[in-house]
């Protein structure tokens, strides 16, 4: 098992770990119809998930996407796990915006429809999410970083 961890990768998997749970207890206020204490929870889930997203897009920019770097014979099932996070991951962020929306504006019966729909997918994002950061970084050493600035420019 590796124990020399990426700091980058850690901190922005943290994030997503925290935005959900955030997440989890601003559904458990709803559900006690502690309307502030909701708002405040998911508000802060959001910010913690911009948070991931900064961190995430900042790395991958500046620094690169790390390949998978398991075993060849996995390395499929990795790719199409991961082509399922992003997909979730996309989605999770565009309903929590929409929600966000909805709930800023006062629009509570469709607020109220889209709320467990997007508290589901934002749950899968964030445990696949964990898993993605184990298969590259626990369970397996990562293989090759390359940054898109330097894919893109050659240098």
């Amino acid at each position: 098992m590796n124990v020399d961890l990426p700091i980058l990768p850690t901190i922005s998997t943290l994030f997503i770990v925290l935005s959900a749970i955030m997440v989890a207890i601003g559904w458990y206020q709803i559900s006690q119809r502690k309307m502030d204490a909701h708002k405040k929870s998911m508000l802060l889930a959001a910010v913690f998930a911009v948070i991931f997203f900064l961190i995430y897009a900042s790395r991958t920019v500046f620094i690169g996407n790390t390949a998978f770097g398991g075993p060849e014979n996995i390395k499929i099932y990795y790719t199409i796990f991961l082509i399922f996070h992003i997909t979730l991951a996309t989605v999770g962020a565009v309903f929590g915006i929409l929600n966000l929306v909805t709930g800023f504006k006062g629009q509570f019966s469709r607020h109220r429809k889209l709320g467990p729909i997007t508290s589901f997918i934002w749950f899968f994002t964030a445990i696949t999410g964990v898993a993605v950061y184990l298969l590259l970084y626990v369970f397996y050493h990562g293989g090759e970083t390359t940054s898109v600035i330097k894919a893109i420019l050659g240098f």
